[in-house]
């Protein structure tokens, strides 16, 4: 280890996905590290736990910048090595009739997938069988179950000694801030952008992998988590509002869902949750030096996707002080 490091470690601000990740990636390295949180206990990791959990780096791409792809395709290796429970079933994509014209744009906005008709659908998801004439099929994204991971990350840290703990300690050393919107008060940029969320049990519907239903308004996707248990969303609102789901989204996400499947008329409403994603006005990732702490921030829609990549970066640049891609400098430091 090359250092760079003071004697007293590193302390990560923060527990969810990025927190947990840097941390994870530098223990996994030698370093001596700890992670403080004063909100720690299951469903207090904000975006993390109410994320979808799709490793879907081409079909993110339809609708971000290169980086999200390049740096999407190495998280799942990343999650199968250090956390597992990795489902590599690939996400299929769908539309309805009158909105075909969604999955042609979608097809030209993106790539890694095949082109498939009614009967290679039928293969792959026989509860959709005769209700989508195409499809895209990206055989190589995969899916996990984001509570299972974050609880992943936590075991696995425990078992090197990384200590979690709600109040910073007295000698924390080198401070790395991944603590999502509650860092505004040092990233005077960062914005919310909601997401609204059901998890629904529906064991009438047997679906093996993600499914994005394609719509010009309300675009869903449904990620099954096992014993007829999905996770439904998610809206994507200008807002830093937390709290709990609007009505107008439930019926809306519902509404696509029933149209996905008729068997959802009949699921039952499992969990209500919303969220805002912390997120940079290019929607990509930063890490910076704000005062006397690096920090990693603005992961947006792409927590589980890109946090492997960050924390990596991080670690390169603690180990051997190489700049980060996702480096961003202030004026000042200009």
């Amino acid at each position: 280890m090359s250092g760079g490091v003071s004697a007293d470690g590193v302390t990560i601000l923060g527990a969810g996905v990025m927190g947990l990740a840097t941390a994870t990636e530098l223990a996994a390295r030698g370093h001596t590290v700890r992670v403080v949180d004063p909100a720690l206990g299951p469903g207090t990791q904000g975006c993390s736990w109410w994320a979808g959990g799709m490793l879907a780096p081409w079909c993110e791409f339809e609708n971000a910048e290169e980086p999200v792809l390049r740096h999407g395709r190495t998280a799942i290796d990343w999650w199968d090595r250090h956390a597992g429970g990795v489902t590599h079933a690939g996400t299929l994509v769908v539309t309805l009739g009158r909105d075909r014209q969604e999955l042609d744009r979608f097809a030209r906005r993106t790539e890694g997938f095949e082109p498939i008709g009614s009967d290679r659908l039928a293969e792959l998801e026989p509860d959709l069988s005769g209700r989508f004439h195409r499809a895209l099929f990206f055989p190589d994204e995969a899916h996990l179950d984001p509570r299972t991971a974050v609880a992943a990350l936590q075991a696995g840290l425990a078992t090197r000694g990384v200590t979690l703990a709600a109040v910073l300690p007295p000698d924390p050393g080198r401070i790395i801030d991944c603590r999502g919107l509650a860092a505004r008060d040092i990233l005077t940029d960062l914005r919310g952008v909601r997401g609204e969320m059901l998890v629904l049990r529906c064991p009438g519907v047997a679906l093996s992998r993600p499914i994005r239903l394609l719509h010009p308004r309300v675009p869903i996707y449904l990620v099954p988590r096992g014993e007829g248990i999905y996770m439904l969303g998610a809206t994507m609102i200008e807002s830093d509002r937390r709290g709990v789901v609007t009505a107008r989204s439930v019926l809306e996400l519902l509404s696509a869902a029933y149209a996905l499947h008729p068997g959802f008329g009949e699921a039952e409403i499992v969990e209500l949750g919303a969220d805002a994603r912390p997120a940079f006005p290019d929607n990509l990732p930063r890490i910076g030096q704000a005062g006397w702490r690096l920090y990693a921030n603005g992961l947006y829609r792409h927590g589980y996707l890109l946090a492997p990549a960050v924390a990596m970066q991080l670690a390169d640049h603690i180990d051997t002080g190489a700049k980060p891609e996702f480096w961003h400098e202030t004026d000042h430091q200009r």
